[in-house]
């Protein structure tokens, strides 16, 4: 049995953000963290691509503060099924973040007073054999006194698609200035490999700005094509959200 070329992480921010770099195809990534002066929730979704069809994508900031995915030329548009989506929205004091329509799943049940954990034991991974591609997700909470949040990921079993995996990972304290970050693939391949172990490390930083440029930065150029930042000022309740799209 062979393995994929293996990134390491450990429990090191900066050898992780060098791992991060060295990957030359992580596909979709998520973080969430709280800000180093403990004052905001701080959520960082990206989307990498590797076809035309994936690579025609920007993000888009509504009225609400959700943010959407939609074409950038819509005549190059082919299949929107796994593509178009809303990675990020919120109900009161939830913020959701994912990598697809299992947004609108969690969004839902939140709504219907199930958890999020109810949530995505409905679901599994994309059904974009050979790939088996994870869902990854995130949901924060934030109040003036507590920020705590879970990531998840949603996987076949070395892209065996009669095996779903779903795990879980909480975090009831956050650490001001480090975040937890998941990937949808470990690396690049043919099939691409799920990411595999737990949520790394990461360093964030106060300033939107640095948070955008510290991880655009730290993608492929060839590859990337969209990261979104949120703030969440956990006083004031205010969401601030910055976009850097490739297109």
């Amino acid at each position: 049995m062979s393995f994929p070329e293996q990134h390491i992480f450990n429990e090191n921010p900066i050898t992780n953000l060098k791992s991060l770099k060295a990957n030359a195809y992580s596909g979709r990534g998520l973080i969430i963290g709280r800000s180093p002066n403990g004052q905001s929730l701080i959520q960082i979704y990206w989307i990498g691509g590797r076809s035309v069809n994936s690579q025609n994508r920007v993000f888009y900031q509504d009225e609400q503060n959700f943010v959407r995915t939609k074409a950038f030329d819509e005549s190059k548009l082919t299949d929107p099924s796994l593509i178009i989506y809303f990675p990020i929205k919120h109900l009161q004091d939830w913020h959701i973040i994912s990598n697809g329509d299992q947004t609108e799943t969690i969004y839902e049940a939140l709504q219907n007073g199930k958890s999020f954990e109810d949530a995505l034991n409905m679901r599994k991974y994309e059904p974009d054999p050979p790939n088996f591609t994870p869902r990854i997700s995130g949901i924060g909470y934030s109040s003036s006194k507590h920020v705590g949040y879970t990531l998840s990921i949603l996987k076949s079993f070395q892209n065996k698609p009669e095996y779903a995996l779903r795990h879980y990972y909480n975090y009831k304290k956050s650490i001001p200035g480090l975040g937890h970050a998941i990937t949808t693939y470990k690396s690049n391949g043919n099939p691409l490999p799920s990411f595999y172990g737990e949520p790394f490390v990461v360093e964030i930083f106060d300033d939107i700005t640095q948070n955008i440029d510290t991880f655009w930065n730290a993608l492929n150029p060839e590859t990337r094509v969209a990261l979104l930042v949120k703030m969440v000022d956990l006083s004031t309740k205010n969401i601030t959200i910055e976009i850097k799209n490739k297109n």
